[in-house]
């Protein structure tokens, strides 16, 4: 496939790095992590209004931009680099994805518009108890209740479930598999944080107790989800890469300053191999995104590009923040250094829909191997 960003993809980059580093600087990083919200309202609205970020690949008849996975991609990217805390994979991608693929017409017009104004923050509730990242494997319950519906059951790891306006949740019905929405504040509903290990991503836990909803599949969904989370795989490997290319210029920038021994460490061949690994991981590593991002917005080899961004982008983004630690050495273990908060974000965001061995096997899968 031949891909390349157009001019407006390069404006549209360096408009979103500027706002980032504008909004996003590491003091603002740590504390907004150490919130329970683990986000600024502030910088949500600025976004929606000046940026329109919050719907970029949402049709322009609901309110959206109307661009696709290669914006989205970009944003991401620009987002990784500075460990933006906030809940756009979980609402701008997830949800409004589940939505566009899943939702009738009723539910758009009522859901997206929100989202994308920033008014409603919204997430996909996909994981039930086993945490598995799987249509297949929802084995949640919904009931009908007359007219209506109720959910009983629990979902793990919900992206920024505890701050959540609108839950999107995919539960059993009789007729297969359903998306349903719940309000954040429905009765029955009871949401808990859960301690993470990467303090700049929320997650946490639902539990439903015949909790009302409205049912917003009119088929069942499971093909239209694995469409979603194909889409949020290559979109959290964007977001990888830009989180390794700003550890590549972390270790290269101190490599250049620290001196041993008289002469900058960057001199000494075993630093310069640490940096040419991770030049190279890192380069691959974005042509496996960049190329996952335009299969999906041309709707080709969708699965197989993004089962391999993720595998691949996951890898090379741990190994980066690693060396990275390593590059700087016991400063880099150190609280007050930016290093560790990139390697908690590699390491967490490993697992987050499916570790890289399961994505390699879902890929061969696929392929038929």
């Amino acid at each position: 496939m031949d891909f390349a960003f157009t001019h407006e993809h390069e404006e549209l980059r360096q408009t979103i790095r500027r706002f980032m580093e504008n909004e996003s600087p590491e003091a603002t990083v740590r504390k907004l992590m150490e919130t329970e919200q683990g986000y600024d309202r502030k910088t949500w609205d600025k976004m929606a209004s000046e940026l329109s970020l919050l719907g970029l690949a949402v049709p322009e008849q609901y309110g959206g931009a109307g661009l696709g996975a290669v914006e989205l991609a970009i944003a991401m990217e620009e987002m990784g680099r500075v460990l933006f805390c906030g809940p756009y994979l979980a609402s701008a991608v997830l949800a409004a994805d589940a939505l566009l693929r899943t939702g009738d017409d009723a539910s758009k017009k009522k859901l997206l518009p929100a989202i994308v104004s920033g008014k409603s923050i919204a997430t996909l509730a996909l994981a039930d108890e086993n945490g598995r990242w799987d249509p297949k494997a929802v084995t949640m319950r919904a009931t009908r209740d007359g007219s209506n519906w109720k959910l009983s059951g629990a979902k793990n790891y919900v992206l920024d479930g505890h701050i959540a306006d609108s839950i999107l949740v995919a539960a059993r019905a009789d007729d297969g598999l359903g998306l349903f929405h719940v309000e954040g504040a429905a009765a029955g509903l009871q949401r808990k944080p859960l301690p993470t290990l990467d303090l700049t991503r929320k997650l946490a836990r639902l539990d439903f107790s015949g909790t009302p909803a409205a049912r917003v599949s009119s088929a069942d969904a499971t093909e239209a989800l694995k469409h979603t989370l194909a889409l949020a795989s290559a979109m959290l490997a964007a977001e990888q890469v830009g989180g390794a290319q700003r550890c590549l210029e972390m270790s290269t920038e101190y490599a250049k300053t620290r001196l041993q021994f008289g002469r900058p460490i960057g001199s000494f061949q075993a630093i310069k191999h640490k940096c040419a690994d991770m030049l190279v991981e890192t380069e691959f590593a974005r042509s496996a995104a960049y190329h996952a991002a335009f299969a999906i917005a041309g709707n080709e080899d969708v699965f197989e590009a993004a089962h391999l961004a993720k595998s691949y982008c996951s890898e090379a983004y741990f190994h980066a923040a690693a060396e990275n630690i390593q590059i700087h050495g016991g400063m880099g273990f150190t609280w007050e250094h930016p290093a560790h908060l990139y390697f908690k974000r590699a390491r967490a965001s490993i697992i987050l829909f499916g570790d890289p061995a399961e994505h390699r096997l879902q890929l061969a899968s696929v392929l038929e191997l």
